[in-house]
């Protein structure tokens, strides 16, 4: 067992010491000039991307970028109190249920309009709609098998990485100046970014609010993962046999946050653990940006490309107007 564990620690040591390096660096930058930690643990990540093919490096940046990713994510819902719920409201988290099965239904839509097939519209509209990467990646395993369903989920991979990528940068911006307030914000991120990752660093990046909500609200989204496969697993009806779980990190997160709100939790361990899952996500971060290659991004198949970004401004046009219909 001990050898074991040297020799995971030796494989992944190189990657974790990068990330860890870049995620001090992008901290220090922050408090010495203001900007978000996040971002700057982004690209100076991305500075360091010609690094992610080295075998010294790679099994530490996806275990960081992945596993210690997720971890820091669960380890937010202690973070959650039932007053920030009650400031969401149900009625917004109804309307979020709203934005993935209308997102859904716009992918399908989507592919008959551009000649593709619906497998790959459910595939793209699905990973729109509930977590980007993760989710394309799940609903491609309950699809029936063909040829060219490896190639279409890593071109969708792709897309909604990018764009995700461009929304943590982008969306904060817009959200400013259409002058949400940072409830208004950390709802709308968490209702409209594709991965987990970016949808931690966008709200952040405008406040701790911000980022609880957009955080709780992008649960809510990840729950209806298990839905949607049921969905697609239905309008195919030979991929049934797929056994369909609840991601580890969401189970996590309700967890902690149900326990936080017993009180039982002493505040000094929730302030500990607080640091601890801000370190995690901005190491998370940093190992993102190194594994983000914008010659990459920019091979992704135009049709596809449209379908997507369509997707994307579709989902943020739906609940933008909710927002400013409704408010909060």
């Amino acid at each position: 067992m001990v050898s074991l564990i040297k020799s995971r620690w030796d494989t992944h040591f190189g990657g974790i010491l990068l990330v860890c390096v870049i995620a001090a660096a992008a901290t220090f930058l922050s408090e010495h000039y203001g900007a978000p930690a996040m971002l700057f643990a982004l690209l100076i990540g991305m500075a360091f991307h010609f690094l992610y093919d080295d075998q010294k490096f790679t099994p530490g940046l996806e275990f960081s970028a992945k596993t210690l990713l997720r971890f820091g994510v669960g380890l937010l819902g202690l973070r959650l109190s039932i007053g920030d719920v009650e400031s969401v409201g149900l009625g917004a988290v109804g309307a979020v249920v709203g934005f993935v099965m209308a997102t859904l239904a716009c992918g399908a839509v989507l592919s008959f309009l551009f000649g593709r097939k619906l497998a790959f519209g459910l595939l793209a509209g699905g990973s729109v709609a509930i977590c980007g990467a993760s989710a394309a990646l799940a609903i491609a395993s309950v699809l029936p098998a063909k040829d060219d369903r490896e190639q279409d989920t890593l071109f969708v991979v792709i897309g909604v990485t990018a764009l995700s990528t461009i929304a943590m940068i982008a969306y904060p911006i817009l959200f400013g100046a259409l002058g949400m307030s940072d409830l208004e914000s950390g709802f709308l991120i968490g209702a409209t970014i594709h991965d987990v990752a970016q949808v931690v660093g966008a709200g952040y990046s405008i406040s701790e609010e911000a980022g609880v909500i957009a955080t709780f609200v992008k649960m809510v989204r990840v729950a209806l993962l298990p839905v949607v496969m049921i969905v697609v697993m239905a309008s195919f009806r030979g991929a049934q046999s797929q056994k369909i779980t609840l991601p580890w990190f969401l189970v996590m997160f309700v967890a902690l946050a149900i326990l936080t709100n017993t009180g039982l939790v002493p505040q000094v361990i929730t302030d500990a653990i607080a640091t601890l899952s801000g370190w995690c996500l901005v190491i998370a971060i940093s190992a993102l940006g190194v594994k983000t290659s914008l010659a990459t991004i920019l091979r992704v198949k135009p049709s596809y490309g449209i379908i997507l970004v369509a997707e994307t401004l579709f989902l943020l046009a739906i609940a933008v107007a909710f927002v400013m219909s409704f408010g909060f």
